[in-house]
């Protein structure tokens, strides 16, 4: 989601923040820490994890199995795809290997009887690789992005003034849904930038738009989101999600919003940012045109929110990754934290669990960066709003002397998937 392709979300947690927090000790200032460094040429975003006292803690992932088990049930749903071989090899990731790896996953947790048993099987069967991260010793930032709820209206009046836009005709993009820009006759430029499509009202007259929201704010949120619940006035429901983004930079609201001092970075979370623009409503036109990034959508219909693999995503399994980096439908883990929002304030648990690399972000764009889908509606964007915590990213790959003969995937319950 976010900025990413369906889901594509580029990320509520890139509005977000609390302290960063790493699994067991706080971190230092993000301005002191590059989560968006790339790697350098020929450098691969993963490492084989050889000592196993380096592995994720698997037995703290017993409880919440379920939600990976459905994650990985679409992710095969995906894999039975031709279109899916396409991403494949990468490096030693096969499309059969990653294939074999969700099912045997799926078997393991139907069949183990005890968190040490699981935790057993999965380090007897899996190799497992770890992000080098930002640092290159693993630390990962992770964010998170939810799907908004916002009340819309199919024809604009006084109040429903803000449009989402239908993907143009003059967008190109690569095969992968990579943005290249605009066509003007025979050649491919820059599309233009959020400000000079909203000042110089470009998409205008073209019947591009879908829907009306009664805040730039709110279009703004689903942007940065991907995807969204438009509530109509006769109660029905509008789903709407990613078509589509100019090739231009995405920049961070919250973050712009700290490096002019409206606030310190320890009070920035999307709460904040809204109750700052309430009380500033002046300021908050220049403040969206400082990210040029401009997303389009669709219409996607209920089932979703769907991510970049064309499946629902899962809440609390699915992940947003770099996808030129990583492969896409792997099994993944994770050991971070989430924030537990109450009336008392703001405290974190710990998240480790299984999960899947099913999405993808306009914000994803380093191994030092991580997006967790954390539902859909208020409650999840009070998680999104407030997730920054540094953290650990791995992938599981079946040992090739444990895929034996090709699993039979037919008994699976395998949902279709978008194409």
């Amino acid at each position: 989601m976010k900025e990413s392709r369906s889901m594509s979300r580029i990320t509520a947690a890139m509005l977000a923040a609390t302290l960063m927090i790493g699994c067991a000790t706080e971190a230092s200032s993000p301005s002191e820490k590059d989560y968006a460094r790339e790697l350098r040429p020929g450098e691969s975003a993963l490492e084989l994890v050889t000592d196993r006292s380096q592995y994720p803690d698997f037995r703290a992932m017993w409880a919440e199995r379920q939600r990976a088990r459905a994650a990985y049930v679409k992710g095969l749903a995906w894999f039975e795809k031709p279109s899916s071989r396409n991403y494949y090899p990468f490096e030693s990731f096969t499309h059969d290997r990653v294939r074999r790896s969700l099912a045997r996953l799926i078997e393991i947790i139907d069949q183990a009887d005890s968190p040490e048993e699981f935790a057993g099987r999965i380090a007897l069967d899996f190799d497992v690789y770890r992000s080098v991260g930002w640092d290159g010793s693993g630390t990962v930032l992770f964010t998170a992005y939810y799907q908004p709820i916002f009340d819309g209206r199919v024809e604009p009046d006084a109040v429903y003034r803000f449009p989402l836009y239908r993907l143009p005709d003059d967008l190109v993009k690569a095969d992968d849904g990579t943005p290249l820009g605009r066509r003007v006759g025979e050649r491919v430029v820059s599309y233009p930038t959020r400000r000079e499509i909203e000042e110089g009202r470009l998409l205008e007259g073209k019947r591009l738009e879908l829907v009306w929201l009664k805040s730039a704010l709110d279009a703004f949120i689903i942007h940065v989101q991907g995807s969204a619940k438009i509530r109509l006035e006769d109660g029905r429901f509008l789903y709407v999600g990613y078509a589509g983004k100019t090739d231009r930079p995405y920049r961070s609201l919250g973050k712009a919003l700290v490096e002019d001092g409206r606030f310190p970075e320890e009070d920035l979370s999307l709460p904040r940012i809204r109750e700052y623009f309430s009380r500033h409503p002046d300021a908050l036109q220049d403040y969206l045109w400082k990210n040029e990034s401009y997303v389009f959508f669709t219409e996607t219909g209920p089932g979703g929110p769907w991510g970049s693999l064309g499946v629902p995503v899962t809440p609390f399994a699915t992940l947003a990754t770099d996808k030129s980096i990583f492969p896409r439908g792997a099994p993944t883990a994770v050991e971070t934290r989430l924030p537990v929002p109450s009336d008392a304030g703001v405290s974190a648990r710990p998240f480790i669990a299984l999960t899947a690399d099913q999405d993808t972000g306009g914000a994803i764009r380093s191994p030092g960066r991580c997006d967790v889908f954390v539902g859909i509606g208020d409650e999840a964007e009070s998680i999104a709003g407030r997730t920054k915590y540094e953290g650990r990213l791995f992938y599981l790959l079946l040992k090739t002397d444990r895929a034996g003969e090709e699993e039979d995937t037919a008994s699976l319950g395998l949902p279709g998937s978008r194409p």
